[in-house]
């Protein structure tokens, strides 16, 4: 996964500042790993003395050395250097929370939706003017997704993420992307069956049409064509 990373160490603090790990690789280790100091120690035992080996085992002979079995290659299809490098469409993810949003303003405050719909529009500005790197972009692909399949915890879960490892980039708009999220997940799940409904209606009339404009535009230089040769032929 693309969350699961080690990133450098902060070049403004020093040359020895120890690396950051990235949220993800922190929830699935557990958090770090304590010490524990009441374990028992054995004593050391003085070089001279030997243990003589358990019974029914003879110890191993110089020269009889096994080599060490190769470790199996497992594939990994879904590691970042498998996974494509393109970068997501943002007209894809605008949709989605643009669906969600619409959804929203038939119970949640215009307030709300207006400031939410501010932080969207500096979102896609920012994509737009080249200002998010591509993991940010992908990772907010992936939140687009899981709010589009109704996955609220995912989705929220992958705002944390991106709020904890690159939160110079997402500060401004992520905000309201995590009201988005908290409202959206609240709804009636009919007002957001509905509006996916109108969007897809929309976006069939949409699609329509313009294959209605580019059938009248051929026709239309056909008869160009047709009264052109006609002339010439006169």
């Amino acid at each position: 996964m693309e969350e699961l990373y080690v990133k450098p160490g902060n070049q403004e603090r020093g040359w020895n500042d120890p690396p950051q790990f990235s949220y993800g690789l922190q929830t699935a280790q557990g958090g770090p790993k304590r010490n524990l100091l009441n374990k028992r120690v054995a004593p050391p035992q003085s070089h001279g003395s030997q243990t003589p080996p358990p019974c029914g085992m003879t110890p191993p002979t110089c020269g009889m050395n096994t080599p060490p079995r190769p470790c199996p290659i497992t594939e990994q299809t879904n590691s970042p250097a498998v996974q494509s490098e393109s970068e997501p469409n943002v007209d894809d993810i605008i949709a989605i929370l643009s669906w969600a949003l619409e959804a929203c303003r038939q119970t949640v405050k215009k307030q709300v939706c207006d400031d939410v719909e501010r932080r969207l529009k500096l979102f896609e500005e920012m994509w737009r003017t080249a200002k998010l790197t591509l993991p940010v972009k992908r990772r907010v692909n992936v939140l687009a997704q899981e709010m589009k399949h109704r996955n609220w915890e995912r989705a929220d879960e992958v705002h944390r993420a991106l709020m904890v490892d690159h939160v110079n980039e997402v500060s401004q708009w992520m905000v309201g992307v995590k009201r988005l999220i908290a409202e959206a997940r609240s709804l009636d799940p009919e007002l957001l069956s509905t509006k996916e409904a109108d969007q897809n209606q929309g976006s069939a009339a949409e699609e329509a049409g313009q294959s209605q404009g580019l059938a009248t535009e051929e026709a239309g230089q056909n008869q160009e064509l047709a009264d052109s040769d006609s002339t010439a032929t006169q």
